[in-house]
């Protein structure tokens, strides 16, 4: 029996992925594929009155019941929040991982987002798979170089801007509206970071600013009414040029933006 192909979510912190990506990776699972779950950090410092050791502790059983509520494999975090650094250690690991894994799909952050955890994520997400078919890089712990065709794509910065306040314009759009109650219901297990993110970020209930997130990623696809937004990494190193598993995998609920692809034709 052929095995399904895989998809995982790389991201930062937990929460991140029910932010601004589970909805994608919800459609994915539906589709067939194979999908999993993996924050690098704790969100060990996501608390202004509980400890790090227990806040650890709470987020990663908040994170245990997104992926559960998501039906993707959860996979520990590596490190703490704010240790989130594009360095051989973590380099090891995450390549280790991804190895183990062998996806046909990557979802992670934005190489430019508000906050460096998430853009070292996205940094260390790209050169591990850049890696996967180097048997001379070692990992931790070692694990054997395989080398299939993937493909990268990076979530919208929070936001919608990059750290110079620039508007960031998606790729593809994708339709989360039909599993949009189930992306809600993952986020909402993430229970201790109501206070935190009202306190430290302004995030006025942090349901509500994941739905306005997405409507407004649906507004600008202009054609549907919640929706997830992507830009595809550059194919080189990865995979033949038009590799696009995620538009083939989700067929309509996956729009090109041909605004965006005309302005990359305009560079050539």
């Amino acid at each position: 029996m052929k095995k399904a192909p895989a998809a995982i979510a790389i991201a930062a912190h937990p929460d991140d992925i029910e932010f601004y990506m589970a909805g994608t990776l919800l459609l994915l699972r539906d589709a067939g594929y194979e999908t999993h779950y993996w924050n690098l950090a704790s969100g060990n410092c996501g608390s202004a009155e509980q400890t790090s050791a227990r806040t650890r502790r709470q987020r990663a059983q908040e994170a245990r019941a997104a992926a559960r509520v998501l039906g993707a494999k959860f996979h520990p975090s590596i490190t703490d929040d704010l240790q989130i650094f594009y360095e051989a250690p973590l380099l090891r690991r995450v390549s280790a991982l991804l190895r183990d894994v062998r996806p046909q799909i990557i979802l992670t952050h934005s190489p430019q987002d508000y906050m460096e955890d998430h853009t070292n994520t996205a940094r260390l997400a790209v050169t591990a798979a850049f890696a996967r078919g180097m048997p001379n890089f070692g990992t931790r712990p070692p694990r054997e170089a395989f080398d299939n065709e993937l493909a990268i794509y990076h979530a919208m910065p929070h936001g919608l801007r990059d750290p110079l306040r620039r508007r960031v314009i998606p790729g593809q759009f994708v339709d989360t509206g039909r599993v949009h109650d189930r992306k809600t219901q993952a986020l909402a297990c993430h229970q201790s970071q109501q206070k935190w993110l009202d306190l430290s970020q302004g995030l006025n209930s942090y349901l509500g600013t994941m739905e306005e997130t997405s409507l407004e990623v649906g507004r600008l696809s202009g054609k549907f009414r919640l929706a997830e937004g992507w830009r595809r990494h550059l194919h080189l190193g990865f995979s033949a040029r038009d590799f696009d598993p995620l538009s083939q995998a989700l067929g309509k609920l996956c729009r090109i933006n041909a605004d965006y692809e005309r302005s990359l034709n305009r560079l050539k």
